[in-house]
């Protein structure tokens, strides 16, 4: 039987995901992998020669749900389980990740434009060896997007640091044609599988 636990670390920056956590009414703690230099734990997300986009999401949010326990332990932190997830756009097979920078950002939304993509999202919790993960997987159709209206849209800012280039929550959301999954996967944490994952480790939701 697990034991309950009245909060959580949460290993990601993402005010969407610290958003969506409160939302379902879990009480957290931001656990930034990259603090401290002398107790750094880095996850090095460069896909591997060959490696399959769904293949790909799901290896980096289990290294960072066990970096995130890793640096809970460096800095003897009080042990809750640790949740990370990831986010990777795929067309075709092929990976598309975060904008380098606008004219980057210009390029992959030029591509998505009138086209299916899908949008994959893990979610990950480690917890004192164990570490229990889901995958969430949505397609998305975007409408035909004119290079006028991307470039409007990269005034935002929306696009930065975001797999894809766009955040569905805010000005893109109307980009979409078509959804077929988990909305609040497309925004980076798949409520449905993170209340299953939260709930196997004994952690209360809303």
């Amino acid at each position: 039987m697990s034991t309950s636990h009245a909060r959580i670390y949460l290993a990601s920056q993402s005010p969407r995901r610290r958003e969506l956590l409160k939302q379902i009414g879990v009480h957290f703690d931001p656990l930034l992998l990259r603090n401290d230099a002398r107790r750094e734990v880095r996850v090095d997300e460069t896909p591997l020669d060959g490696e399959l986009p769904v293949d790909y999401v799901q290896r980096i949010c289990r290294e960072k749900a066990e970096a995130g326990w890793e640096a809970l332990l460096l800095r003897k932190l009080r042990p809750y389980p640790v949740l990370a997830a990831d986010t990777t756009v795929t067309v075709n097979g092929k990976i598309i990740g975060k904008p380098d920078n606008n004219e980057h950002a210009l390029q992959i939304l030029s591509e998505l434009s009138g086209t299916r993509h899908q949008v994959l999202t893990a979610v990950a919790i480690a917890f004192e060896g164990r570490v229990e993960m889901r995958l969430s997987t949505t397609d998305i159709t975007f409408a035909e997007l004119s290079e006028a209206r991307i470039r409007r849209y990269l005034l935002t800012g929306e696009a930065h640091d975001k797999a894809g280039a766009y955040g569905i929550q805010g000005a893109a959301g109307a980009f979409v044609k078509h959804i077929d999954g988990s909305y609040t996967g497309v925004m980076g944490l798949p409520l449905f599988e993170t209340v299953e994952l939260l709930q196997s480790f004994g952690v209360s939701t809303a």
